[in-house]
């Protein structure tokens, strides 16, 4: 008799069914695991037999043959742990074999039968919910899985429970979905004493999901203005909260189950490598561009990255995805985030001022600067100069707008761009426009396209520019409640175009 059951193998936010067959068959006694295991998953048979023999079940003098199918697809990962021991006990008929068939499960099994917590849950649940089939996972899951409505959801302490469930002793009890998450304190956008000019790019930037460079000496609020934009920007989409919580899913970011509506806000810092920005390392996992989907993306100190690191970005900002490459890998997770970076005019930061500056500016902060590729610098929408605050201002009460207010125009503009790129996949702010879509919804009028062409002409804008400053004309537009790009709209889209940085 074969006896099977039902997992899933991971690539990328993909999750494929693994059929798990079981024969035992006489022989010599031997217990073997084949279909492209990896290291985990061949210890798998250990943790098995001792769970069992915890439960007082001694396998018997046989040959014990576990295949994983299809074959060829790699299997990573100690989830295959309660799969493996329902095959199992399905074909010692200790379990019923069709109800473990129609079981999806997945979970990790120490030897004293308790179920560990594994990731990959909520794409898990996806894929099992498109099957027809039921989920069986450890109970520290059930929370985050039980948000696919589609499918039942099963979560168990230990592995006697799920014996005693599909014996009729003490069924299970379906999960329920964990809680939402509210946003964390960032502050407020009051707490920032003056720059009122990066106050109104990073609204610009919050509304159409423009790349935003700052630029200033140290200690000019750039880092503590990147920390507030979270609170501009409006809670998750349905969609984009499932979207998001499947990458922090295989990342195992999900707290206690609970799926979070708040957008994600990732800052690595500039020793990172590049498979912890792009994604890869065993089982080629999300990294920080994935991990920052419909979210914020903050790179402080930016020339300090490594050049390999930063060319990296190139290709996610322009597609939104970045596929991970690897020997036995080929993942596509998705990546549209907003890029917020800011920088020191030089090395010392002081550049501008003559009191504090070193001999070698201002060619210093050129060299600083131009670590940044011409590439990348053209794919930031918004670059402004971030001055230094005086010392009296900083005693001045607060003054300007409230997060909360700025954030409300956000979200009015955020829900403009919703209703224009309706029925458009793939189209969800004015930055995602291109091509034919954005020349309809961002054509300016006659006095701004003059106005345009000639800034094009004399400051040398490549095509890129060129259509990033009608996306932050539109946003701009947007903002003050207009239909059409406006002559005052391309001008602020050319002053943040052709700020000075260094």
């Amino acid at each position: 008799m074969i006896a099977r059951s039902f997992t899933v193998a991971f690539e990328g936010l993909e999750a494929r069914m693994v059929e798990v067959q079981c024969a035992v068959t006489p022989g010599l006694p031997a217990f073997s695991i084949v279909g492209l295991p990896d290291k985990a998953v061949s210890e798998a048979r250990d943790r098995v037999r001792t769970a069992l023999g915890a439960m007082s079940i001694a396998l018997p003098s046989k040959r014990i043959t576990i295949n994983l199918s299809p074959a060829d697809l790699p299997k990573v990962g100690a989830h295959f742990d309660l799969p493996i021991a329902l095959a199992l006990m399905a074909a010692l008929e200790i379990l019923p074999a069709e109800e473990i068939a129609d079981t999806v499960a997945l979970g990790e099994l120490s030897l004293d039968g308790v179920l560990h917590p594994v990731i990959g849950a909520l794409p898990a649940a996806l894929s099992a919910a498109a099957e027809g089939r039921a989920l069986l996972c450890p109970r520290a899951c059930g929370r985050e899985a039980a948000w696919v409505g589609a499918a039942r959801v099963l979560a168990a302490n230990s592995l006697a429970e799920v014996v005693r469930h599909f014996t009729g002793q003490t069924l299970l009890a379906d999960a329920q979905p964990g809680e939402v998450h509210v946003a964390e304190d960032s502050g407020d956008l009051l707490d920032v004493k003056g720059q009122e000019r990066a106050k109104r790019a990073m609204e610009i930037a919050a509304a159409g999901r423009h790349h935003l460079l700052m630029t200033g000496p140290p200690g000019s609020g750039k880092s503590m203005l990147a920390a507030r934009l979270p609170g501009l920007l409006p809670p998750l989409s349905a969609s984009e909260a499932l979207e998001t919580s499947m990458v922090h899913s295989l990342a195992g970011l999900l707290d206690e189950g609970g799926i979070s509506r708040v957008r994600p806000f990732r800052r690595p810092h500039h020793t990172a490598s590049v498979p912890s920005i792009i994604g890869g390392g065993k089982g080629a996992k999300p990294g920080e561009v994935s991990l920052a989907h419909n979210g914020v993306l903050f790179l402080d100190e930016l020339p300090e990255f490594p050049r390999s690191v930063l060319e990296t970005l190139r290709q996610p900002i322009e597609t939104g995805d970045i596929v991970v490459s690897r020997a036995n890998a080929h993942c596509r997770y998705p990546a549209r985030f907003l890029l917020v970076a800011a920088a020191n005019p030089c090395r010392c930061g002081y550049m501008a001022d003559p009191n504090q500056a070193c001999a070698r500016a201002p060619k210093c902060g050129a060299d600083y600067i131009g670590r940044i590729s011409g590439p990348l610098m053209d794919r930031f929408d918004i670059r402004i100069d971030v001055p230094a605050v005086a010392f009296h201002d900083l005693d001045l009460p607060a003054s300007g707008e409230t997060s909360a207010q700025v954030g409300a125009r956000v979200a009015q503009a955020r829900a403009v761009q919703s209703k224009r790129f309706e029925g458009m996949p793939g189209l969800r702010v004015n930055a995602d426009a291109e091509g034919e879509t954005l020349e309809q919804i961002a054509a300016p009028d006659s006095d701004g396209r003059v106005l345009l062409t000639r800034a094009a002409d004399k400051f040398g804008l490549t095509a890129r520019g060129y259509h990033r400053v009608l996306r932050v004309a539109r946003t701009i537009a947007d903002l003050d409640g207009a239909d059409a790009v406006e002559r005052i709209h391309i001008a602020e889209a050319l002053g943040y175009r052709l700020t000075h940085t260094g």
